[in-house]
């Protein structure tokens, strides 16, 4: 008998490529080491428009990445370590994620502008054991007791205050270290993406490093993503995937929690001066381009995601956009991300449909991903054999089975019941089915149509409204920006109520002119028919992330005052 290893023991023994969003890095820097990776504001010109000089090539991302993960285990941020980052969009901030996932490590992000008390709980559950930013985070830390469980604590600035050391040092400290990709594999926890707690506390989204190679994978196949593009995110996190996917990204001058607040001259120079091809941004940042009206000439692809796109904005973007390009609104939650897809084109044509209360249309799944509707229950379902299925056409909640669909929250057992279901297949094998906690129906054509958050739907007691199959009934109507259907009182008996935020100059003078408008709208459509009570705003209250989603909780309390009840 010969003592030679078998071709199944040697393929056994050979080394398994880490499964690592980071693993790319070495082979794009190899391939083309020059090439761009990335560029953030620097100085400014005569105008006051961002030079775009702090670039980092791919073989600079890679090696200076390398060198601080090296430098950030003598530290003791290793594999597995928790890690908080506050750092603004800036080159350290891509070279710190960069280094914590060839590390192994896992970064925790929350949205630096939440409520203040919010953002402690979200620390204080992620239970870090390093913290990383910016000097301010660091006073913030000590000032508001954040994060009291990191015990190692690193600082973007000049000088180590009220740090162990600068990033400066670290990166000094793991110089010429050589490759640092850690061999994790596709189980091990990768990060903790906290949510951006529109409905509630922002919860931790474990993602395992399956998760993220598989988004990248799914991206870049729905949207047809090539290597050599340029791409503008103007969601700084979407920006980690551009590396993998081959692209130079170009982070733009602007407040990232306040995309609606974005200078529309400075994102038309950085699209005319980098010779940008792609753009990502929230619905808020797309009506900012669309007021400005500039042609948005050379994109080839735009993709809009974070909440609906209103139709006027999805047929005025597209007038601006060249006649090729292609305009992207993907479906999905930082629980499960792509979900579904629709182009700006098929999106416009089912515009009729959802003015007359169909929902929005989000298009058909992202292959390989499963969707599925069940009948709404607000309980834990443990099994995917006590949920109800429904038939194309009725209104139920949405569930997603795929490979970036994410199995837990980090330290919430109870919202983790809530949101997953666990499925076995025909082989034995089991999965996590994710509940979006959104509603919807599949058309007879197999697209999905978002009919709005679980939670956000009214209970009257002639049977419940769903947000989506509302609201744009009356947003028609040319005066009106945007509203908000909320319930008042117990469920199962609510008072459903029309909060409305007017257009861009209309004067309170003329809201009772409107109003009338509005009830003789809901009228002609038997789903809207009993909506009685309208109620102006001055400003609705919107996400810190994408300030696109409407604070309907908020919005409901303040009803409840204002209507006191009539």
């Amino acid at each position: 008998m010969s003592n030679e290893p078998s071709a199944a023991d040697t393929a056994a023994r050979a080394p398994v490529a880490p499964c690592n969003i980071a693993a790319s890095l070495p082979r794009r820097a190899a391939e083309a080491p020059e090439r761009v990776a990335m560029r953030c504001p620097g100085t400014r010109d005569a105008n006051g428009l961002p030079r775009y000089d702090q670039v980092l090539t791919y073989a600079e991302l890679d090696a200076r990445s390398d060198a601080i993960a090296a430098g950030l285990a003598k530290r003791g941020i290793v594999r597995g370590t928790r890690t908080v980052i506050m750092v603004r969009p800036s080159p350290e901030f891509f070279l710190l994620m960069f280094a914590l996932f060839k590390a192994g490590a896992v970064p925790v992000l929350v949205d630096p502008g939440i409520d203040k008390r919010a953002l402690r709980q979200c620390l204080d559950e992620a239970l870090p054991e390093a913290f990383i930013g910016i000097p301010l985070a660091h006073v913030a830390r000590v000032i508001l007791r954040w994060a009291r469980t990191a015990r190692i604590r690193i600082t973007t600035g000049r000088r180590a205050w009220l740090a162990d050391a600068t990033l400066a040092e670290v990166e000094r400290e793991g110089a010429g270290a050589g490759c640092q990709l850690a061999d994790t594999r596709p189980d091990d926890v990768a990060a903790i993406l906290f949510t951006s707690g529109s409905t509630g506390v922002p919860k931790g989204v474990v993602y395992r490093h399956r998760h993220f190679v598989a988004q990248i994978e799914m991206m870049g196949q729905a949207f047809g993503i090539v290597p050599g593009g340029v791409d503008l995110p103007t969601f700084p996190p979407f920006a980690l995937f551009d590396p993998a996917l081959g692209l130079t990204s170009i982070i733009p001058d602007m407040d990232p929690t306040r995309p609606a607040q974005a200078d529309p001259r400075k994102l038309h120079d950085a699209i005319a001066r980098y010779g940008v091809d792609q753009l990502f941004g929230s619905p808020a940042l797309m009506a900012v381009l669309v007021k400005h009206g500039a042609p948005l000439t050379g994109l080839k692809r735009v993709t809009s995601a974070g909440a609906p796109v209103p139709p006027d904005t999805v047929a005025a973007l597209r007038a601006l956009l060249p006649e090729d390009a292609q305009l992207w609104t993907p479906y999905g939650a930082t629980e499960c991300l792509p979900v579904a897809v629709i182009e700006g084109r098929e999106l416009q044509s089912t515009r009729a449909a959802t003015e007359a209360g169909a929902g929005t249309c989000v298009g058909h799944a992202v292959a390989p991903n499963e969707i599925r509707i069940i009948a709404i229950d607000d309980a834990p379902i443990a099994q995917w054999s006590d949920a109800r299925m429904l038939a194309a056409g009725e209104v139920g909640e949405i569930t997603v089975a795929g490979p970036t669909a994410t199995d837990s929250y980090f330290n919430r057992e109870a919202a983790t019941r809530i949101a997953k279901i666990r499925e076995t297949l025909d082989d034995g094998s089991e999965r996590v089915v994710h509940r979006m906690g959104d509603l919807g129906y599949f058309d007879d054509q197999g697209r999905l149509w978002f009919c709005g958050r679980k939670t956000h739907r009214v209970e009257t007691a002639r049977g419940p409204l769903y947000t989506e199959q509302v609201e744009p009934v009356f947003n028609a109507h040319p005066q009106v920006r945007r509203t908000a259907l909320v319930g008042v009182g117990a469920a199962g008996a609510q008072r459903p109520v029309l909060c409305v935020e007017l257009a861009e100059g209309v004067l309170a003078r003329d809201w009772p002119a409107i109003e009338r408008a509005l009830r003789a709208i809901g009228a002609a459509h038997a789903h809207t028919a009993d909506i009685a009570d309208f109620l102006r705003h001055p400003r609705f209250p919107v996400d810190i992330r994408h300030n696109a989603k409407i604070g309907r909780e908020k919005l409901a309390i303040w009803a409840a005052k204002e209507g006191a009840w009539r």
